[in-house]
């Protein structure tokens, strides 16, 4: 079975030769943010435009495509899940374009900003008011970040889901 890193590296190989920069967002991301947390899948911000290649790739490399629809797509192979989500809106494409490139042992892996990420947690809890897992990575990334947050971003975030008193409870 191979190790999350090695999914990764092989990840971000197929995304270069697919001329294409992903952000990685989910479980992982909330790691990169320094908060600890167990994932088991890897979960990446795609450009739209990119969807058909990687979708393609993901096939060729033995993956099986489980959900896809214009928002985003769900691959297994094997006990490994990588899931997509398409930046199609002008917001989700800035946060595409500014995702932060870190240096890492599996590559260069670019991470959206963790009040970005803390906006897909917040659309992700309020389509799905059961994934506490959401819930609980944005307390916990508020907490960590607390001093340092971007509060007016988030304000934006929150306003989108008609969530401002959650926010005010996390910040208060």
């Amino acid at each position: 079975m191979p190790s999350l890193a090695e999914q990764i590296r092989e990840a971000l190989a197929l995304f270069a030769n697919s001329n294409t920069q992903p952000a990685l967002i989910g479980g992982l991301a909330v790691v990169a943010h320094q908060v600890v947390r167990a994932t088991q899948d890897v979960d990446f911000l795609l450009a739209a435009e990119a969807a058909d290649t990687v979708h393609q790739a993901l096939l060729n490399l033995g993956y099986q495509c489980v959900h896809r629809s214009a928002e985003a797509a769900n691959y297994v192979r094997g006990t490994e899940g990588l899931d997509l989500l398409y930046a199609h809106r002008p917001l989700a494409r800035r946060l595409l374009a500014q995702a932060t490139p870190l240096e890492t042992p599996m590559g260069l892996l670019r991470v959206v900003s963790v009040e970005g990420l803390i906006g897909f947690k917040l659309q992700g809890f309020a389509n799905d008011p059961t994934r506490t897992r959401d819930l609980d990575d944005i307390r916990a990334l508020v907490h960590k970040h607390r001093h340092t947050l971007n509060r007016a971003e988030l304000r934006e975030y929150f306003a989108l889901f008609n969530q401002q008193v959650l926010l005010d409870e996390l910040l208060g």
